[in-house]
């Protein structure tokens, strides 16, 4: 997916409207930065906003995701490929995204062991002592949050009896026995409670 040739095309259409970014961020509630951004090519529209930048600019999500007009006798190979691409470009996301929840782990982990230890064996005040094991142990808790945030949302959690993928609730992945990645869920398919793996592509 080339972001330098759809964010012409963004350009090209939105000129085309006679519309300034301005004018096109107002009427999709968003920056006039954000299609700034878009339109030099730094990223995507997001998912909430492609349909609507569509709409605007009288073109097709496959129009979009191609940064061309494509013609009627073209457009089922061309989406195909889109599809492809786009699920492409999840995956790697969902990498990168797994990727920073263990790097979360490894720095609230060594910030409350830090804490933890100077609290045990140096020498201050007991009320320090408290404050310092309660500045390491909340970073380690809204870290411990976020981390299983990311592990819901990347990928998907494969039931071992059906082999069904799908993307369970934060409340299931939090309160789930776990051994690494791997959740002891009940699968939303088949009902069965068993250990469900992560995977990254359905």
């Amino acid at each position: 997916m080339n972001q330098i040739k759809i964010g012409n095309f963004i350009s090209l259409k939105r000129k085309e409207k006679n519309m300034t970014q301005s004018e096109l961020a107002e009427k999709l509630n968003i920056s006039d930065r954000a299609i700034s951004k878009w339109e030099n090519g730094n990223c995507l529209p997001d998912i909430e906003n492609m349909l609507d930048l569509c709409k605007i600019l009288d073109i097709t999500i496959n129009d979009l995701f191609s940064g061309e007009i494509i013609e009627m006798k073209d457009n089922e190979k061309k989406l195909e490929e889109n599809l492809l691409e786009m699920l492409r470009v999840k995956e790697k996301r969902d990498k990168e995204l797994l990727e920073m929840e263990i790097f979360i782990g490894v720095i609230i982990s060594i910030i409350m062991l830090a804490c933890v230890f100077i609290a045990s064996f140096a020498s201050m005040q007991d009320w320090v002592r408290v404050i310092l094991i309660i500045i390491g142990i909340i970073p380690f808790i809204i870290g411990i949050c976020y981390a299983i945030r990311i592990e819901q949302i990347a990928g998907y959690y494969e039931c071992s009896n059906c082999h069904y993928k799908y993307v369970p609730i934060y409340k299931n992945v939090f309160f789930a026995t776990h051994f690494n990645r791997t959740r002891k869920m009940k699968c939303p398919k088949c009902n069965k409670k068993s250990w469900h793996k992560k995977v990254l592509i359905k």
